[in-house]
């Protein structure tokens, strides 16, 4: 073995280091193969196939890691559809701050008892909206006698 062949070797081996299958993609990015697979498929994630394997670059792995949806970076019309900062919550957010189902608020929300406001396709409840359910609903007292 001549100094080019092993340095051959080397930069495949250095090159294959960088690269993996969508097994080890999805492993990595703690979603399913049919995840990884959807996302190719929808030009999501950069991959390459040869000829039966695909193959993904550690670098676009990374890449589609931070342009992945995420329902906290959800927008409507320009601005965070949940900002905490601004008192904006999720129904499961609410649910979790409340420690309570999510279902709970979503009765309560549909029969009145919480106010919640649709923004697209998600219910947004705004923090002064869920301390009130908590104080009225949630700690009252039952009535006794």
């Amino acid at each position: 073995m001549d100094a080019n062949t092993a340095w051959g070797q080397n930069q495949e081996m250095g090159n294959s280091a960088k690269v993996v299958s969508i097994t080890e993609a999805a492993r990595i990015n703690n979603v399913t193969r049919q995840a990884i697979y959807v996302a190719i498929k929808q030009k999501k994630l950069k991959a390459t196939k040869d000829s039966t394997r695909w193959t993904i670059h550690l670098d676009d792995l990374e890449e589609y890691r931070k342009n992945k949806y995420s329902r906290t970076k959800s927008m409507f019309d320009g601005e965070l559809l949940f900002d905490s900062r601004k008192g904006f919550f999720s129904v499961n957010q609410a649910a979790k701050m409340l420690n309570v189902p999510a279902q709970k608020i979503y009765y309560a929300t549909r029969v009145g008892l919480l106010k919640a406001s649709r923004r697209g396709a998600a219910w947004v409840i705004h923090v002064d909206d869920i301390k009130g359910y908590q104080e009225n609903y949630l700690n009252r007292k039952p009535k006794v006698g």
